[in-house]
């Protein structure tokens, strides 16, 4: 989890300890990656669920292929992963297909490191957000549909960053970014963005994260405020929670919500996961915002690198947000899907 693409948000800020060796020894390239096949069925016929990815109706579909290679050569190493197909694309990259209607791939990480202590690192280049419990590459999550706080928040930050480790407990980022999901920005680096990294005790690990600025075209400065926690209770057992509130200056309106994640290990080839989520859009001017529930459970079989998941999902709107099989705003949405992850 918190990998914002293969690398967990733990291990980038504590990389510094790995890096930061006097010798000029060079690792081998690293070479890996995922890919995702899967089945959707909307019960009332029709698409209904707007969350990223996975959003064809009664299709066998395609997510994505997702290739990372890593180098590390001394104290400075770099990351570089592409993925190509809709969920890699246009699923991840809001402008994507505008750019280039014949383009397929997305640049998900671009970065390079250097460890100038063994507690000091500082990262620069295209990076998976520190934001938020979920991922784009679906070998990072448990459950295949993604959370609504997920959709609505960032998937990448193109920046400069700092990482300090304090000790194994405590560590610290503080950098500077464009704007959301963007390889360039338009309107200057905007953005000022902080992590707490906190380890209470063995098993438990706490990410307190801020990004703030105001992007180009929007009335106001945004900020978004996000917790992310999660504790590995036994080895079979853990539970994650994702909370955050997003605000735009100026009336701008945002979001808040609140995702708890339970994962059951039955044995080491087969899982059960729950997740539930409230998420509410927040009012504007002239527009009262909307909220809605999710419930979603997921299975888990693996099979060497090949994970099946078959998952149940039931969501419930404040307002009529979905569609019945007439086409009639209804309520309420479910829906079931089987996907096939493979890692490697």
């Amino acid at each position: 989890m918190k990998i914002k693409s293969f690398f967990t948000l733990s291990a980038l800020t504590m990389s510094a300890a790995t890096y930061a060796q006097e010798t000029t020894s060079s690792t081998p390239l690293q070479i890996s990656g995922a890919a995702d096949v899967y089945y959707k069925y909307d019960f009332s016929g029709k698409p209904n669920i707007g969350t990223s990815f996975a959003n064809d109706q009664n299709s066998v579909s395609i997510g994505m292929i997702d290739l990372a290679l890593k180098k590390t050569t001394g104290k400075a190493s770099f990351v570089g992963e592409l993925s190509f197909g809709p969920r890699g694309q246009s699923g991840s990259l809001p402008t994507g297909e505008a750019l280039n209607g014949d383009n397929s791939f997305h640049i998900q990480n671009l970065y390079m490191s250097y460890a100038f202590t063994g507690k000091l690192s500082v990262t620069a280049g295209y990076m998976s957000t520190f934001i938020g419990y979920e991922v784009i590459v679906p070998t990072g999550n448990f459950n295949y549909s993604t959370s609504y706080l997920f959709t609505n928040g960032p998937f990448q930050n193109a920046g400069i960053r700092a990482n300090y480790v304090f000790s194994p407990k405590i560590a610290l980022m503080v950098g500077l970014f464009n704007d959301w999901n963007v390889y360039k920005d338009v309107n200057g680096v905007t953005h000022f963005g902080a992590q707490l990294t906190l380890v209470p005790v063995d098993g438990w690990t706490a990410y307190l994260n801020v990004l703030s600025g105001r992007a180009a075209g929007a009335v106001g400065t945004g900020s978004i405020y996000d917790l992310t926690t999660f504790y590995q209770l036994s080895n079979k057992i853990k539970i994650g929670l994702n909370a955050a509130d997003y605000t735009v200056a100026n009336h701008g309106g945002g979001h808040s919500g609140a995702a708890l994640y339970l994962q059951n290990s039955f044995t080491p080839n087969f899982a059960l996961g729950l997740r539930g989520e409230y998420f509410k859009i927040k009012d504007v001017p002239d527009l009262k915002g909307s909220s809605v529930t999710s419930v979603t459970l997921s299975g888990n079989l693996k099979a060497g690198g090949l994970t099946f998941i078959p998952e149940v999902r039931f969501d419930n709107g404040s307002t009529a947000r979905f569609v019945d099989h007439n086409l009639d705003p209804t309520k309420n949405a479910s829906q079931f899907s089987l996907a096939a992850v493979y890692a490697f």
